[in-house]
């Protein structure tokens, strides 16, 4: 996989004036708010979907995305990621193996994707809920270790730091705490930015955990098993849709991982004292 960027990266936030009341009393001040601008995704010079998303690990993104929507089944399907940025908008354009970009022409997804979209830029119903194998064996996480990567996990996001309006998703590793993070305004899009970010260190997808910090849906839980993350764990709470297509995977899912508490909702094994 080969990777160029033209033009430099863009601001994830800006600075604009605010009156903040609080306790009867307004202070004109200023205030910093997170940025979004359009990426499209673009393979073999065909747009395939434009996502809002923080203007920020493009290239992670772009890979993600390939392989958590089962564009490709390999990231060695992935042959060539360039980013180009303009003024208001981002193109991450790619080139995969040719049988995936033939099949890719079939399930084209040429609709604007909203910050929170999930599965809008779907076309028909077995676009979006695909079926997956079950996930591998997996890690053992023990208690400790998920809650200190809890509380880890927020000294580790400089851009919600200082927005106060952006998901996280790090990759954990236990014993050796959380490798990366990765932030966007949109769950997904920071989701598939941290697979990005491991497909393109090629780390080992057995070998740790996908910790978010957003709710778990749906789409959340079949990105991780569609690239075989066995363990998923949540701030915020799961959906039923989500916690069955866990169990069906054979994948733990825990939600509500908070400083002092959470709950298992699928494969409790995993998961040890």
């Amino acid at each position: 996989m080969t990777t160029a960027i033209l033009e430099e990266s863009k601001s994830v936030s800006s600075e604009v004036s605010i009156d903040r009341w609080t306790g009867g009393t307004t202070t004109h001040t200023t205030d910093q708010v997170a940025e979004e601008v359009p990426i499209a995704l673009v393979y073999h010079n065909v747009p395939h979907v434009v996502m809002l998303a923080t203007p920020a690990n493009f290239e992670d993104f772009g890979v993600g995305f390939t392989l958590s929507e089962g564009l490709v089944a390999r990231p060695e399907e992935i042959r060539e990621v360039e980013v180009t940025q303009g003024v208001d908008a981002v193109d991450v354009r790619m080139t995969v193996a040719w049988e995936r970009f033939t099949e890719l022409l079939h399930r084209r997804r040429n609709l604007t994707g909203r910050t929170g979209c999930g599965l809008c830029g779907a076309e028909k119903a077995e676009d979006a809920i695909r079926e997956l194998p079950p996930v591998g064996p997996g890690t053992p996480v023990t208690i400790q270790d998920l809650h200190a990567a809890i509380e880890q996990l927020g000294t580790l996001q400089p851009i919600n730091s200082r927005t106060g309006s952006v998901h996280g998703a790090a990759w954990v590793v236990p014993g050796q705490g959380i490798q990366f993070v990765r932030e966007d305004v949109g769950r997904h899009n920071a989701l598939d930015k941290a697979i990005g970010a491991l497909v393109r260190s090629k780390a080992d997808m057995a070998a740790g955990y996908m910790l978010v910090t957003s709710r778990a849906s749906y789409e959340m839980v079949q990105k991780c098993a569609t690239v075989g993350i066995a363990f998923l764990a949540a701030f915020s709470a799961p959906t039923a849709f989500a916690v069955r297509l866990a169990q069906k995977t054979g994948m733990t899912l825990v939600a509500f991982a908070r400083r002092d508490r959470h709950v298992v909702y699928a494969n409790p094994g995993r998961l040890t004292e």
